[in-house]
């Protein structure tokens, strides 16, 4: 991954990684990484132990993908998230 990120945006990467229902793909929409790149983000800037309680809690979970995911459940992003345009990231 050649993607350089400040750290509010490290912060927020993981931040969604870590809510159960922000899929991965609301991930790439916003900051342009994959599933793949946002699992590499999380293993470098997480303790090990922290690593591996997340990859527990997330592989599987129909939540985290949007193919999965059940008809009722139809938002796009947390209810405390403010409106997402692009790759730019919601002021707190």
């Amino acid at each position: 991954m050649n993607k350089e990120f400040t750290e509010r945006e490290l912060d927020r990467i993981i931040e969604m990684a870590w809510e159960d229902r922000t899929p991965f793909e609301a991930i790439t929409f916003q900051f342009g990484i994959s599933e793949q790149e946002t699992i590499e983000v999380m293993r470098r800037e997480m303790k090990p132990s922290s690593f591996r309680m997340w990859r527990k809690r997330v592989q599987g979970r129909a939540t985290k993908h949007a193919k999965l995911r059940s008809d009722e459940m139809d938002r796009f992003r947390c209810s405390r998230q403010r409106h997402i345009t692009g790759n730019k990231i919601s002021k707190r």
